[in-house]
Parts: structure tokens; C-alpha cells; sequence
């Protein structure tokens, strides 16, 4: 059944449902004012990148509990964070909104214990920089070298350097670069659709210093605001290509529609109240035996539901969920499983068991 109030999943083209959202209203505390750069241009639906994204999100199949919640974030502009075991298909939903609205490549911002907000925001290379400036000096004819002031590591937000080594080092826009929250936040004619991986590996003050950032719809670039009186309007490159710049007025980027945030967690760890009050929260249970031939028939194109020549796949399914009992497995697993019977590998009834030990080892559990 598909539901009027829907855009994922809804009634009509996929373009005219992005429309919708695009035109929708948005709660009027999640109205932002973000203005586009003429001259910037996102990746659109075409070319290797969407082609990914397209392939790997057609593949989604979504329970209509699953299209109730997404649709619900969209509506109201907030993050959706997605929790579930290790492959019940947390980040392919990202590519499934993105495939079926027509909202262009992912941008996938992996998360480990190392990660910090500016990771995700920008990046900016001021060792680079100054060792740049310090060989045009002594590519200057008569010019005396000054010493380059050392960059300790990491290098901080704010680097000690003096008006003359900002002045005499080269312009600062070869050195930024939008990370993927940075790009997803860019005031653009359609929202992108950022993947936030793994959330719940993140040292414990990510979540916490997110809740700015998703709240104001925008940031600050330390480095460009300092140099706004002189360069006020300075064009970097974005997570999508380096080489394709868009152009950052005063050091601010705000968007103007807020990205469709999605943010998986393995349940790991918990998240404060002030996090998950500003999320929409979906959790995914392993697909039972229905859903199972349905994703069968989706990715592989075998309907497996009747048929004397196709019990081997219902045996397979039937194999999986059996062995689901005593450990986590991923639904790729049969996939492969089934892919590889499909190319008559492990063929000899007397490889069952062993084939089966092979591409159904359990993720979790005693013998994982």
C-alpha cells in the first residue's frame, strides 16, 4: 500500500516526489536560508559515482514500518538514526533514499574512534601551506628566507602564524576542502543525502558536538572568517571533487534545505537524550523467510516462492535462517550463498555442510 503523505516510496516519478520535498514546508524551526553559488553545480543523476549509488539502492527492499519512519524524517527535516545488527542493510537505506528520490551521489562519512567534527566539516592543510610559502621565498630572487613557524600535530583549528606568514603564504583555497557534512550542509536547489557510518565507534563527544551543527544547519570556517575583511569571498573545493569549488561567503557555509542525514549505530554504545531527541530513530530487524525471497528476487531476479528447480534457494533461505539462531549473519551471505550455486561452484551434495561453513559464517556468537 503506498500512503498519500508519502515521498520515499510514493505515488508517482521519483523526480516529481523529490519536487515535493523540495516544495514541501518544513517545520519553521527547520526553514533555512542558505544561498546557492550560481556557479556550483552538485554531481546530478548521471556518471559513475550515481551509478553506484543507483545500483546498490535499487537492491533495498523496505518494510512499510521502514518507509513510515524515513518518510517521517523527511517531512520533518531531521537526522534518521538507524540502528540494527551487522548487515540488515543500515547503510544501503541511504542509498535507497537517494536512488528513489533522485537526490545524486551518497556522501559516506565513515566514523572510527579517531574522528572529530571538523573531519566531517573540512579539511585544511596549513603545514602545506606554509612550506609553500617558504619555497616562493627562496624561489624570489634577493629574498631572505624567514623561518616557517612549525605546526604541531594534529594541527589545531587555529594555527599560530603571523600577518606576514598569512600574507606571504599562497591563497588559502588550495589548502580547504569540504569534508562530507560540510558539502551535504552547502545551500544547494535539492537536499544531498549524507551517511553517517557507524556512529556508535565515535569517541564519546561526536554525538555531542553534532547537535550545533544539525541544529543551526551550518558552520563556521575559522580560517576563512579571519581572512573576510581581505577575502571575503573565497572558493574551495567539496568532498565530491576537489577541483570542482564552490564559493564560501565571510567563512559560512548554511544550507538550504537540510540534508537527508542518515546515521547507522551497531548499538555498541548509547547516545545521550539531547542526540536522540534531535533524530528520528529507526531500527531494522533481520528479514524473516517473506522478506528474504523478496530480496532474492530483487538483487538476483529469482523468484524463489514456487518451482521445483528453485528448492535449492528455498533450502539455502531455510539453511540462513536456521543458522541465524546461534549468531549474527549478514544478508549478503546468502546472496552469495545463491550467487555462487547460480555458478555451479560446490555443486557435490557431499559439499553442503562445508559450503555452507564457508559463505554462512556467523558475525557474532561461539563460532563466529
Amino acid at each position: 500500500m503506498v500512503k498519500d503523505w508519502w515521498l520515499y516510496h510514493g505515488s508517482g516519478e521519483g523526480a516529481d516526489r523529490r519536487a515535493r520535498l523540495e516544495a514541501g514546508s518544513p517545520p519553521p524551526w527547520r526553514d533555512f536560508a542558505g544561498a546557492p553559488d550560481p556557479g556550483y553545480a552538485p554531481p546530478g543523476c548521471s556518471g559513475a559515482a550515481w551509478e553506484r549509488t543507483r545500483r546498490r539502492g535499487e537492491g533495498y527492499v523496505p518494510d512499510e514500518p521502514e518507509k513510515d519512519v524515513v518518510n517521517t524524517a523527511l517531512h520533518l527535516r531531521r537526522p534518521l538514526l538507524v540502528t540494527g545488527k551487522p548487515g540488515v542493510g543500515k547503510s544501503t537505506l541511504a542509498h535507497s533514499i537517494a536512488a528513489d528520490l533522485n537526490l545524486g551521489p551518497v556522501l559516506h562519512w565513515p566514523i572510527t574512534s579517531r574522528t572529530v567534527l571538523r573531519d566531517g566539516l573540512y579539511l585544511y592543510d596549513a603545514i602545506g601551506r606554509l612550506q609553500e610559502a617558504g619555497l616562493e621565498q627562496l624561489r624570489t630572487p634577493g629574498a631572505l628566507p624567514r623561518p616557517v613557524v612549525p605546526a604541531p600535530a594534529p594541527v589545531p583549528v587555529s594555527f599560530p602564524v603571523s600577518v606576514e606568514d598569512v600574507r606571504a603564504a599562497p591563497s588559502i583555497s588550495r589548502y580547504l576542502r569540504l569534508g562530507p557534512l560540510g558539502t551535504a550542509l552547502l545551500p544547494q536547489d535539492r537536499p544531498r543525502v549524507l551517511l553517517v557510518d557507524e556512529i556508535d565507534k565515535s569517541d564519546i563527544d561526536l554525538p555531542g558536538d553534532l547537535l550545533t551543527v544539525f541544529e543551526d544547519g551550518g558552520f563556521q570556517i575559522p580560517e576563512l572568517a579571519r581572512l573576510a575583511q581581505e577575502d571575503p569571498t573565497v572558493a574551495i573545493g567539496t568532498d565530491d571533487d576537489p577541483d570542482t569549488a564552490v564559493r564560501i561567503t565571510q567563512g559560512r557555509v548554511q544550507c538550504r534545505y537540510f540534508p537527508v542525514v542518515v546515521l547507522t549505530s551497531n548499538g555498541e554504545r548509547d547516545f545521550p537524550p539531547a542526540f536522540l531527541r534531535r533524530c528520528v530513530r529507526l531500527h531494522l530487524e533481520p528479514p524473516g523467510p517473506d522478506k528474504l525471497a523478496r530480496i532474492v528476487r530483487r538483487r538476483l531476479g529469482i523468484d524463489i516462492g514456487s518451482g521445483e528447480e528453485h528448492e535449492e534457494y528455498r533450502d539455502l533461505v531455510q539453511a540462513f535462517l536456521d543458522r541465524g539462531e546461534d549468531g549474527d549473519l549478514a544478508t549478503d551471505q546468502l546472496l552469495n550463498a545463491i550467487q555462487l550455486r547460480l555458478a555451479g561452484a560446490w555443486s557435490a551434495p557431499s559439499d553442503r555442510g562445508r559450503f555452507l561453513d564457508t559463505v554462512m559464517q556467523h558475525l557474532t556468537g561461539p563460532s563466529a
